[in-house]
């Protein structure tokens, strides 16, 4: 019975890991951007109105930090960031090229914020890629907390890895950005309207190939060793701290001999 239940409340502490790690995705992304597309689509919401009331979450989670917190939330200011260009741009009208180059400004908007946070040594993407390395993992997320920290042995490799993450983002956005502007005025107008999505999957697509090669992956590699450097200290700890109490043991012996 007792092994059942330690067994369900691993279970469950890893599931509220789990959500615990992907809170920030879920309400600074998730939400504006689908309440977005909820709104104009449900409602038939303009772009403008749409972006207005979708702006309201990232809004009101940048003010709570910088007044609670005393902090800028990156991805909440981010997001609303995003939105307030979007805003303006919404005004926008009448030349079907300039409307298609628009869309390119999201892109360089985020990947701008993403290449400063990276300057600023607060990497903004790395919330998004912690939740897939630790997994809901205690021993992994008290490793990568390590690391990320530098009171682990590996952790300049390992916040080295954590930068060049983000920039290969920030640059893979930037780069959608300008094919997008130059493909507007480039290529007719009809191809452009499908093509622009496409230019958006194919981005995506490049960041994580590239990403997973350069970045997640040897920063998973680097999590999984610090656990098991980790696992191996504590059992040295515990041969020494049983070699202490036989020591501690011996003069009873030979009392009682």
């Amino acid at each position: 019975m007792t092994k059942t239940t330690n067994t369900g409340s691993q279970s469950e502490q890893r599931q509220n890991s789990v959500l615990e790690n992907l809170r920030p995705l879920i309400v600074d992304v998730a939400v504006p951007l689908g309440s977005y597309y909820f709104f104009k689509g449900a409602f038939g919401m303009s772009t403008f109105a749409a972006l207005a009331w979708s702006s309201v979450v990232p809004a009101v989670r940048t003010v709570w930090s910088v007044v609670r917190e005393r902090r800028v939330n990156g991805l909440a200011a981010l997001i609303l960031v995003v939105n307030v260009v979007g805003l303006a741009l919404s005004f926008v009208s009448g030349d079907p090229r300039l409307m298609l180059a628009k869309d390119g400004a999201v892109s360089s908007t985020v990947g701008i914020g993403i290449l400063v946070s990276v300057a600023l040594g607060k990497p903004m993407m790395t919330a998004g890629l912690k939740p897939f390395l630790v997994k809901g993992d205690a021993a992994r997320e008290a490793a990568w907390e390590r690391l990320a920290s530098g009171s682990a042995v590996r952790s300049a490799e390992f916040l080295k890895k954590e930068r060049v993450f983000s920039v290969i983002w920030g640059l893979v956005l930037l780069v959608e950005c300008v094919a997008r502007v130059v493909g507007a005025y480039t290529i007719p107008v009809d191809t452009m309207v499908w093509l622009s999505s496409l230019l958006l999957v194919v981005a995506i697509t490049l960041g994580m190939v590239v990403c997973g090669g350069a970045a997640a992956e040897p920063m998973a590699c680097l999590i999984t060793d610090e656990v098991k450097r980790q696992e191996a200290t504590a059992r040295e700890q515990e041969k020494e701290q049983k070699k202490e109490q036989e020591k501690g043991q011996e003069p009873r012996l030979a009392v009682a001999a």
